[in-house]
C-alpha cells in the first residue's frame, strides 16, 4: 500500500474581475500547485498572489501550461506547429517562473493543462513539442501527465522525470482513460464519493469505472480541479479521509 502522495489542484485561474476564490483555503489543504500562466487563466497580479499564498504555505509549484485559449478556458483541442507549441510551453513556463522569483518560489514541475493535455497524452507529436519546450528552458522540470499514457513513457526516454496523475472528482472507462466530459456521470462533485473513491486508488491501486468494473491505476499525485464549486470541500475531504487511514499527504517534490 501506498504510504505517501501528492495532492494537487489548478490555481490561480482569476482572471480580471473574473475571481476563483477558492486559492488561499485550497493552499493550505494541497501539496502541489498548477498555477495558470495566462494562456488558458490568470492574470499577472492573481498569478502572483497565488504563488505567494502557496510559499507561504510550503507548497510546490507546477507551470499549468495551456493552448492558447482563454476565451475557451483551454479546452478546445488545437492543431498548432510544433515549433509554435514549443515556444508556447517556454514562453508560458518562463513567465511563471519570473513572477515565482519574485514571489520568493519556483517552478518545479510541469503540468499542461485542459486540452493540451488530454491530446499529448496519445499524441505523439504535440506530444514530443511539448516535451522539447521543457527540455529548452530547464531539462530538470517534472512532467506531470495522465496515469497510463503514452506521453509518461515518452518524457522518460528523453531524460524527464515524470509523476503519474489520477483525478479525484473525474470518471474512468474502464481502459483507464478520463470519460469526455460532454457525457453523463463524467464529473463528480460529492465530497464524500471522491474521498472514498480515492482511498480505494491509493490503497487498492485502482478505481470503479463508469461501468463498474475494477479498473487499475497507478499514480503519484492526485488533482482536485480547483474550478469546480466543491472544490475546497472536496480537497478537505480527500485530504482528511487519506490521513485518518495513515496515508501522508506529501509534494512528489520531496520523493
Amino acid at each position: 500500500m501506498i504510504k505517501t502522495i501528492d495532492l494537487n489542484s489548478d490555481l490561480g485561474e482569476s482572471f480580471g474581475q473574473w475571481r476563483m476564490e477558492n486559492d488561499e483555503e485550497i493552499l493550505e489543504i494541497v501539496s502541489s500547485a498548477n498555477v495558470a500562466c495566462g494562456f488558458h487563466a490568470g492574470d499577472p497580479v492573481g498569478i502572483l498572489q497565488t504563488l505567494k499564498s502557496a510559499q507561504k504555505n510550503n507548497v510546490a509549484i507546477g507551470a499549468h501550461v495551456s493552448y492558447p485559449d482563454l476565451v475557451g478556458f483551454g479546452r478546445r483541442k488545437m492543431d498548432i506547429a510544433s515549433h509554435e507549441l514549443t515556444a508556447d510551453v517556454i514562453y508560458q513556463i518562463g513567465a511563471l517562473q519570473g513572477l515565482a522569483a519574485a514571489a520568493g518560489t519556483r517552478v518545479s514541475y510541469v503540468k499542461p493543462h485542459g486540452a493540451l493535455y488530454n491530446t499529448i497524452a496519445n499524441d505523439e507529436y504535440q506530444g514530443l513539442a511539448v516535451i522539447e519546450g521543457i527540455l529548452a528552458i530547464d531539462p530538470k522540470l517534472v512532467l506531470v501527465g495522465l496515469a497510463g499514457s503514452k506521453i509518461l513513457k515518452l518524457a522518460k526516454e528523453r531524460g524527464l522525470r515524470t509523476i503519474a496523475e489520477a483525478f479525484a472528482d473525474r470518471a474512468y472507462t474502464s481502459q483507464g482513460e478520463l470519460v469526455s466530459r460532454r457525457e453523463a456521470g463524467s464529473v463528480f462533485h460529492d465530497a464524500d464519493l471522491v474521498a472514498q473513491r480515492m482511498l480505494q486508488l491509493v490503497t487498492e491501486g485502482g478505481v470503479e469505472s463508469i461501468d463498474g468494473k475494477f479498473t487499475p491505476i497507478k499514480a503519484d499525485s492526485i488533482c482536485v480541479h480547483g474550478d469546480s464549486s466543491s472544490a475546497l470541500e472536496m480537497a478537505k475531504q480527500v485530504k482528511t479521509v487519506l490521513q485518518q487511514a495513515g496515508i501522508t499527504i506529501r509534494t512528489f517534490m520531496h520523493s
